[in-house]
């Protein structure tokens, strides 16, 4: 069912250490219950592209929060807050991880809420997403899309990021969704085979999709690397998904 009425608005929540988030929430309008989404968003940071991506959730009847996770870096746009973040060598995988548990808690706890939370990321939010479904509680479904990370070399790991999230397979709680594009260098096609591979091995219940003729960021219309054909079917797989394990 498609909602044509809905209500969006910023809200504050605590996250990691207590400290004060802003986010973008929207949902349809009504009693409810609604099935909930958490959002994280691109390395590019907080931007008007995500908040559009939670309004096409309430659309088709879910409630959906994106949580601004780069707010610490304190500058005036999402641009140099990324920035900022990308020359810190990335965001802190404890930070990042409690700001979303307190997403997660927050949408759980809407008086409108079914119950049910999905996470999805995309880009970097698509290594966090990984992540999350494997060390966070009350995540019904993960859909990552191009998590690049989620297999890292050693050299690439960080003070900020010390485990690859592919290390925590084992721990995953949920079912996942994967999308990828065959030209993607992060994730590169093997890295999508190695993750595949040991969610098999552990036995996980995940799909993955790769899409000729692109490469990363192939959802985002607002970059040259959107790609119309991976984008509509990707779209389609995503509300399959949450469709089985939200509803």
């Amino acid at each position: 069912m498609n909602y044509e009425a809905q209500f969006a608005e910023t809200v504050l929540l605590r996250g990691h250490n207590g400290d004060q988030i802003d986010a973008y929430l929207a949902r349809p309008m009504g009693k409810g219950p609604f099935p909930c989404v958490v959002m994280i968003h691109h390395m590019p940071g907080w931007d008007i592209y995500n908040k559009e991506i939670a309004r096409r959730f309430a659309h088709h009847g879910y409630a959906a929060i994106s949580t601004n996770l780069q707010f610490r870096e304190g500058k005036a746009t999402p641009e140099e807050n990324s920035a900022s973040v990308r020359a810190a060598g990335g965001m802190s995988d404890d930070r990042t991880m409690g700001d979303v548990q307190a997403a997660i808690n927050y949408m759980r706890e809407l008086p409108y809420s079914n119950g049910k939370v999905g996470v999805i990321g995309y880009c970097s939010g698509g290594r966090q997403a990984y992540l999350a479904g494997c060390t966070l509680k009350g995540i019904d479904a993960v859909v990552s899309c191009y998590g690049g990370g989620v297999v890292a070399k050693p050299e690439e790991l960080t003070e900020w990021q010390p485990k690859a999230p592919i290390d925590f397979t084992k721990d995953m709680q949920c079912p996942i969704l994967g999308l990828f594009g065959i030209e993607d260098t992060r994730p590169s096609p093997a890295d999508a085979a190695k993750t595949e591979a040991e969610l098999k091995k552990y036995g996980k219940t995940y799909e993955f999709h790769t899409y000729e003729n692109c490469g990363h960021a192939f959802f985002a219309v607002d970059r040259q690397q959107y790609r119309v054909h991976a984008a509509l079917d990707g779209w389609k797989r995503i509300f399959a998904w949450f469709g089985k394990y939200l509803h």
